[in-house]
């Protein structure tokens, strides 16, 4: 069973929502009534306004205190970072880089071509890697070609007389 004061306060803040919609919905014709672009335009703006403050008044405080403590925070973390913080913006730390090959050369020692008509490169040390994009590119047994690192974590092949390469992964 619905308690008396619940019934009612329900009721009340249903006919107090359904008033100020139909404010909200006459001051919008009102608005749109104005012939003049200009006067319309401000018209809405003012409506817009005052909604905006009376939606910012009915908010409570609490996640103004909130907002406030955790601005405190940056504040904070920021005045504790070292003095070089601003010349070390941005740069990237990775003391792996410098250890990591990015270039390999090597010497093709079978090529074949899979079903798609992919290249299948075979290498002298043991290495199988397969082209993975659909470029036209010729490659002989014997041929010196290098393989570097590209975005993404893929690998682009090429040979230093050519300006083009194409892009592969490794099988074996």
């Amino acid at each position: 069973m619905i308690k008396p004061y619940l019934l009612l306060l329900t009721t009340a803040s249903i006919l107090l929502s359904t008033f100020a919609n139909a404010s909200v919905e006459t001051q919008l014709s009102q608005c749109a009534a104005v012939p003049d672009k200009l006067d319309r335009l401000i018209c809405y703006d003012n409506l817009s306004a005052s909604l905006a403050t009376n939606s910012v008044s009915s908010v409570s405080s609490a996640p103004e205190t909130i907002a406030v403590a955790a601005s405190a925070t940056v504040v904070t973390s920021t005045a504790n970072a070292p003095k070089n913080a601003a010349e070390e913006f941005g740069k990237i730390k990775n003391d792996k880089a410098e250890q990591e090959v990015v270039v390999i050369n090597l010497t093709v020692n079978k090529v074949t071509k899979d079903p798609y008509g992919a290249l299948k490169i075979q290498f002298d040390n043991g290495q199988v890697w397969k082209q993975t994009d659909s470029r036209s590119f010729k490659l002989k047994p014997e041929q010196q070609v290098y393989i570097e690192k590209a975005a993404l974590g893929s690998f682009m092949l090429g040979i230093k007389d050519r300006n083009t390469t194409i892009r592969v992964k490794r099988l074996k």
